[in-house]
């Protein structure tokens, strides 16, 4: 510090300058701490003492009794002998800087110093000296000196380093830069160039240590050796123009590392959330499996089961019939859906798909008989509650009637009854939907032509009625399913689906009076497995015509022989039909653009027999005294899908056998295949190529065996015998 500065410090307190830059977050603190040392005292301060500025911009606050305060800039220089600056002056000098005052409080000066001076790097060869020469714009030290009377009161020192600006040659405009397609063509000679040969010279060469050389930084790479237009003609060899590439520099493989390619949107992975629908898409016209919408856009849902659960809001697929049951503990009366509803709320309005609107005709149907839908009470021995809730629903059955591609009436029939209990009761409720063009119902086709795996294997029986002409009318081939507790008597039926072998059964509950008469219990086994299956017919591809019987197979079933059957015992019975067993014979019959069609060649329904005995022992005796007493015993049925060769060989005789040097399987050497590549067995090319490729090694066989050297002696032999 020189001696007048020290002086100034000892004469009166520290003079400081704060800087406070624009858009400083702690602006406001600092005034307020400064206000208050302003207030205190009654002196001019600056804090610090000195500052370094980056920017065009600077601001800093004096406090204190400014009002008759005059600020003075210089220019100041470190001395070359004893490094340090001069006095401070009050005296203003010439700069590129302006100062800015502004009260800002009582006491409380703010000084800018703004630079008037462009920062723009000047181009090549540019004369104008209003811009930078340099990257380092401005380096200099300014003395901010505040006088009162022409007695300096305080100063600051400022040391300047600004850089300058890249600022582009050719002038902006709202028109958006075109960048070539990355894929046939680089971004520019470097990817640091970003602006696409907007940059100067001068300006790509500040990015030449950060960028990649060659085509991995996006240049052009060396023309190949294999290149045409590389080789010249004195050191070309003589085959190098059949073989050589032409292709454009551009064309090169180092391109897809700067092309990012197309999005692949990644497949969700499971999770455990409720899926949400999405919006339906408006349709025109329905196809078979289109959700069928309602005029405001939505799903028309009626309650389905998938998965096991029920689920109370499942689309409904257009020509798809279901019918699914569901159960539901209840504790109380239910209040909400699909329970009690409101007719209104039933009459809701869908798309025909034909332009129009359909309405839904509701139909109320009052149950009294509830043994089919109450399947379990439960009564609670302290409880006095009494519930009994009516208007109840119970079932609910829709009848689409449609035509062509579109919905020309929905008619609901639903099941109401009151339910009375105590405690809690499972509710059974049935939902169904059917699809009816006309009055017959909608039987979607299982292939077209051929059978598709998964779909129904579509049964028939005749019917003669109808004008004496010949009519199959479709119907199921079934396997048992259980009910949810396993027993038949509540379980139902399920397709046969294609190309699945499954098997299905239930339990049967027989008491010990059943179990002597065997030959009554048989009959009732036999006529409850003859229900499964009623059809006699059997579609042998999957869209049959119901005229055209040569489209149908009869289905054969092998009788049971029971008269094999023992005496009837108290406590078992043998020759029981439990198990039915389906077999389905198929065979390929065509291909369709490369799918495999096939159909079915025969079906053949077959029983097996087991005995039944009661199970006494284990101490559990009462099953063999007790003649109401009942046990359970398992009925099944399976199906098995077996495919048929089209054509068999015949078998190979014992010279076939032992004779093995013309078998191409059993040896390295295949002289029946020598002309292989030109028959039309082979497939590795077309066979007219193959073809012509073999009539050429023919004729160049027969033109070496004409000039070779055995020819060339019968010619020589021939012309001495002539001379």
């Amino acid at each position: 510090m020189s001696p007048v500065i020290l002086r100034q410090a000892m004469a009166k307190p520290p003079i400081l300058f704060s800087p406070l830059f624009i858009n400083s977050g702690c602006l406001f603190t600092c005034i307020l701490l400064i206000f208050s040392i302003g207030d205190a005292q009654d002196v001019v301060v600056f804090q610090p003492t000195f500052l370094t500025a980056t920017g065009p911009l600077v601001s800093v606050l004096l406090l204190g009794n400014s009002s008759e305060m005059s600020l003075s800039l210089t220019t100041v220089s470190p001395s070359n002998t004893t490094g340090s600056i001069g006095l401070p002056s009050c005296i203003s000098e010439a700069t590129n800087w302006m100062i800015v005052k502004e009260r800002v409080g009582k006491t409380a000066v703010q000084v800018q110093l703004k630079l008037e001076k462009n920062l723009r790097l000047c181009a090549e060869n540019e004369t104008n000296a209003d811009c930078c020469p340099s990257p380092l714009c401005v380096l200099e030290t300014l003395q901010v000196s505040a006088c009162e009377g022409g007695k300096l009161q305080a100063s600051l020192l400022v040391q300047v380093k600004i850089y300058g600006l890249l600022v582009p040659t050719v002038a902006g405009s709202d028109n958006k830069t075109t960048i070539p397609n990355q894929v046939y063509q680089p971004l520019g000679s470097c990817p640091c160039d970003l602006t696409f040969r907007d940059c100067s010279t001068e300006d790509l060469k500040l990015f030449l240590s950060q960028c990649l050389l060659g085509p991995f930084g996006g240049q052009v790479p060396r023309a190949p050796d294999y290149q045409c237009s590389v080789q010249l003609s004195e050191n070309s060899p003589n085959w190098f123009p059949f073989l050589c590439v032409n292709s454009p520099l551009e064309n090169n493989p180092h391109l897809g590392l700067f092309y990012q390619g197309g999005v692949i949107t990644s497949k969700p992975g499971p999770s455990f959330h409720k899926p949400m629908l999405s919006a339906p898409v408006p349709v025109d016209v329905y196809i078979e499996g289109s959700p069928v919408i309602t005029n405001s856009y939505e799903f028309f849902t009626i309650p389905q089961k998938l998965f096991g659960q029920c689920i109370n809001n499942a689309p409904v697929g257009f020509l798809k019939n279901f019918e699914t049951t569901c159960v539901s503990l209840l504790h109380a009366c239910p209040t909400a859906a699909p329970f009690r509803m409101l007719a209104s709320d039933l009459r809701k309005t869908v798309k025909s798909g034909e332009g129009s609107d359909v309405t839904v005709e509701v139909t109320d149907e009052l149950i009294t008989d509830l043994s089919q839908f109450i399947t379990g009470r439960k009564s609670l021995l302290f409880s006095d509650q009494d519930f009994v809730c009516e208007n109840v629903t119970l079932a609910m059955d829709y009848q689409f009637f449609w035509k062509g591609n579109g919905i020309t009436s929905v008619n609901l029939t639903r099941s109401v009854g009151t339910i009375s209990f105590n405690g809690s009761v499972a509710l059974t409720t049935s939902y169904s939907a059917v699809f009816l063009n006309g009055e017959v119902l909608s039987e979607p086709n299982s292939g077209n032509p051929g059978y598709q795996d998964s779909r129904p294997v579509i049964g028939g029986t005749v019917d003669t009625s109808v004008n004496d002409t010949v009519l199959i009318q479709r119907t199921s081939i079934n396997l048992w399913k259980s009910g949810s507790d396993g027993l038949c008597s509540n379980g139902n039926m399920k397709p046969v689906l294609y190309g699945e072998n499954s098997t299905s059964g239930c339990l049967l509950s027989v008491s010990k009076e059943k179990l002597t008469q065997c030959d009554l219990l048989r009959e009732s086994i036999s006529s409850l497995q003859k229900v499964l299956n009623t059809a006699t017919h059997v579609a042998k591809s999957g869209n049959p015509d119901s005229l055209i019987v040569s489209d149908w197979e009869n289905i054969i079933y092998r009788a049971l022989n029971l008269s094999n059957a023992l005496e009837n015992n108290t406590s078992s019975c043998d020759g029981i039909p439990s198990h039915q067993h389906i077999h389905v014979q198929s065979l390929i019959t065509s291909t369709v653009d490369g799918i495999t069609q096939r159909s079915i060649f025969a079906v053949q329904i077959s029983y097996s027999t087991t005995t039944w005995t009661l199970e006494c022992r284990g101490g559990n005796v009462s099953l063999c005294v007790d003649p109401s007493e009942i046990q359970l015993f398992p009925i099944s049925s399976s199906v098995t899908f077996t495919d048929v060769p089209i054509t068999t060989r015949p078998p190979k005789t014992r010279f076939q056998i032992n004779f093995t040097e013309y078998d191409c399987n059993r040896n390295d050497v295949c002289w029946p295949e020598l002309a292989f590549p030109i028959t039309r067995y082979y497939t590795g090319e077309p066979y007219s190529q193959a073809l012509a490729k073999g009539l050429i090694l023919v004729f160049f066989f027969l033109v070496a065996s004409v000039l070779g050297n055995p020819w060339r002696q019968i010619r020589q032999s021939w012309n001495s015998a002539a001379l």
